[in-house]
């Protein structure tokens, strides 16, 4: 009886020291503890009196780098899938966040520049001529700066067509288009200053090459990029591309424009129009029908492209072809598919 007694005794102390015990819901446990973890404090030199140099030899060691913020690392050839998927996907968040959903994408020469610049170089290149008259060289740069200064138009065309497109985004958000580019000087520094001088967005996919180089300033900042791989950066120029516009240019603009015409032709991408600008150019350029009469492309392969001259042209032949496919790229208020 009185060991039963002790242990109902013992019991019912320990409730009544539980229930004294007892306390509320704590706060949520804060960032910053109270009382520091073990690993909060390096050794101390009390108890060894190396431990903090040798500790500063292990952070400061390649292998202690997180791997997202060890460069190196990461600059290794076997981290180049990891890389690749980096390359495409920066661009990509950004491009949704900023809801780029079609654009066209604009080419053409880096050389070209507008106007008063071309004018500028053709009268350093005539000053230099000037005092050797007999340097072949010398007369061969002023030439080419006199053509330069004939196709600065075509920067003007750009400009002008840049400013259709953002203009038409503007009125017509429902159906946005934004201007595209490879980011840099001439035919691009055009097209997306012609869309920058309305207030529009404008996109522009630089990339990383060995010598510096400069974006042009009439880009959107949020929607400039910088590629590391041509692949990558070529995957977003076509990704969301509702046409191409290729005005001269020299082995990227030809890279770009054939790469295209080969994706179109062979079906691998849905047909989409493509523009060359500048008939004159284009004619002595690549001889199309000497591709036919070889063989190597058929008849048909030269209806994927069609030539323009001004903003004007380019803008209504775009809108033409999307008419005849029965798609309407900007459909008109009364449209059943125009959007309020």
């Amino acid at each position: 009886m009185e060991v039963a007694f002790e242990r109902r005794k013992t019991v019912t102390t320990r409730k009544e020291r539980d229930a004294g015990s007892r306390r509320g819901v704590p706060p949520p446990a804060q960032q910053d503890r109270r009382s520091p973890l073990p690993w909060h404090r390096p050794k101390s030199v009390d108890d060894d009196l190396d431990a903090p140099q040798r500790v500063a030899r292990l952070i400061e060691s390649p292998s202690y780098r997180q791997a997202d913020e060890d460069v190196p690392f990461l600059q290794q050839p076997e981290t180049r899938g990891i890389r690749l998927q980096l390359d495409y996907w920066k661009a990509e968040d950004s491009l949704r966040a900023h809801g780029i959903e079609r654009t066209i994408v604009v080419f053409g020469s880096t050389r070209i520049a507008e106007p008063g610049e071309a004018r500028r170089r053709l009268e350093i290149a005539c000053s230099a001529l000037a005092e050797e008259p007999d340097d072949s060289e010398r007369i061969r740069a002023v030439r080419i700066a006199e053509r330069i200064v004939d196709n600065s138009l075509y920067y003007e065309t750009a400009r002008d067509f840049g400013r259709i497109i953002g203009r038409m985004s503007i009125e017509r958000p429902a159906h946005k288009l934004v201007i595209m580019t490879g980011g840099g000087p001439g035919i691009m520094e055009g097209a997306n200053r012609g869309a920058f001088d309305v207030g529009a967005a404008t996109v522009g996919l630089n990339i990383t090459l060995p010598h510096a180089q400069f974006p042009n300033p009439y880009l959107t900042p949020e929607l400039c990029f910088r590629f590391h791989y041509f692949a990558m950066r070529k995957l977003h120029f076509l990704q969301r591309a509702t046409a191409l516009v290729v005005f001269p240019g020299g082995y990227g603009t030809m890279d770009e424009l054939f790469e295209t015409l080969a994706l179109i032709q062979t079906r691998k991408i849905a047909p989409l129009p493509v523009i060359l600008v500048g008939e004159r150019f284009w004619r002595r350029a690549v001889d199309f029908d000497f591709f036919i009469d070889e063989g190597v492309i058929d008849p048909e392969d030269v209806d994927l492209f069609w030539f323009a001259e001004t903003a004007e042209e380019i803008w209504t032949g775009i809108n033409e072809w999307y008419v005849e496919k029965k798609e309407p790229l900007v459909p008109s208020p009364g449209d059943a598919r125009a959007k309020p």
